[in-house]
């Protein structure tokens, strides 16, 4: 996943001029009226010495105008996903509050004062030194982790439902075997119809079976108990969350009580299908488990601020967010007493079939 940097300080600031320096592009739109900037702007691009990175210009804060407090709740929600904040200080009595936020949260700071006097390049060089020093260590990680070896065959369970984008394989799927191939491994892909099949044509037993969660049952019963088992979504789940609060989480499934409130929460926005993991199929086995549930959806960066009411929450693999958006919510989770787990880990919790998943 590439390092996000997100560039905060007071609206009228400089931040989008200083990311359209260091983009060398116009990325951002730039002009004298306060709060020009309202939804956070993002930019992909290759950084030295850092690799793809996402710049992320946001709103901003104290602007006093009618959209002031919404911008500043956008900018807010930025920060779950920032590895390294660029806090562009123009000696708003704001500055103190929101570096202390930033490193509340526990991201890495950058504070740059604001110099108009400065050559725009000493500017963007400085900054960019600065960056690369705070930015967290390389931690890409296979997210095969040990399960697997050189030479080792890998059978890949992927269901191709409603909700598979239509003439493409779905991100985890595709990180996998990629992955299997870097590594040397020989990954065979069949859908849950065709697994029989499969198996039967195999000269000898895989190293590891790889399925998506919501078959977790079906290829559970399908392969021999003594070969190892697991799931993209806790293969993602290990890579990028804490897999020691998700399993302590999963046990909170079987104390929910008839009324009690369970949160969904998904790192990425789509449009649901009838066959939807997270809004159909999670939510159907839960109040199987528990009737009487009730079943809340969150989704984006709509994560709620209070999680008080709920007794639960259900994190999605988050393919598409990074590690640092995952371990907050795990974090803010914590904080407030609510058990977190994750897709892949609820599904085989409430199958019974956990204590025979491989994790990582």
């Amino acid at each position: 996943m590439p390092i996000q940097i997100a560039f905060f300080g007071a609206t009228n600031s400089g931040k989008s001029t200083l990311v359209n320096a260091i983009a060398g592009q116009q990325v951002a739109l730039v002009s004298n009226i306060p709060g020009t900037t309202t939804d956070a702007v993002r930019k992909r691009m290759e950084l030295p010495g850092l690799g793809v990175c996402v710049l992320v210009d946001t709103a901003g804060y104290g602007d006093e105008g009618e959209l002031g407090a919404e911008r500043e709740r956008l900018t807010k929600a930025v920060i779950d996903s920032t590895d390294v904040a660029v806090l562009l200080r123009s000696g708003h009595p704001a500055d103190d509050k929101w570096e202390a936020m930033l490193r509340k949260a526990g991201v890495a700071v950058v504070p740059v004062e604001r110099d108009f006097s400065a050559q725009t390049s000493a500017l963007v060089e400085m900054t960019l030194r600065r960056i690369a020093a705070a930015a967290p260590e390389d931690e890409q990680r296979y997210l095969t982790g040990r399960l697997v070896d050189k030479g080792d065959l890998v059978v890949l369970v992927m269901p191709q439902d409603s909700e598979a984008p239509k003439g493409r394989i779905i991100l985890p799927q595709v990180q996998v075997i990629r992955e299997l191939l870097d590594r040397g491994c020989t990954p065979v892909c069949c859908t849950p119809d065709s697994l029989d099949s499969t198996l039967n044509g195999l000269k000898g037993a895989p190293a590891l079976v790889i399925t998506d969660s919501q078959v977790f049952r079906f290829v559970n019963e399908s392969i021999p108990s003594d070969w190892r088992l697991t799931s993209f979504s806790i293969l993602l789940a290990a890579a990028k969350g804490d897999m020691n609060a998700y399993k302590e989480g999963a046990k909170a499934i079987d104390s929910l009580k008839p009324g009690a409130k369970v949160l969904i929460a998904e790192a990425c926005t789509h449009v649901p299908d009838t066959e939807d993991i997270g809004r159909v199929k999670i939510p159907a086995m839960l109040r199987r488990h528990v009737p009487g549930l009730e079943v809340v959806v969150a989704a984006g960066n709509d994560f709620p601020e209070d999680l008080s009411p709920y007794s639960l929450i259900i994190h999605c693999g988050a393919c598409v967010a990074n590690a640092a958006l995952v371990r907050s919510r795990i974090r803010k989770a914590l904080l407030a007493g609510v058990p977190i787990t994750n897709y892949g880990i609820a599904i085989a919790a409430l199958q019974g079939i956990l204590g025979r998943v491989s994790i990582p």
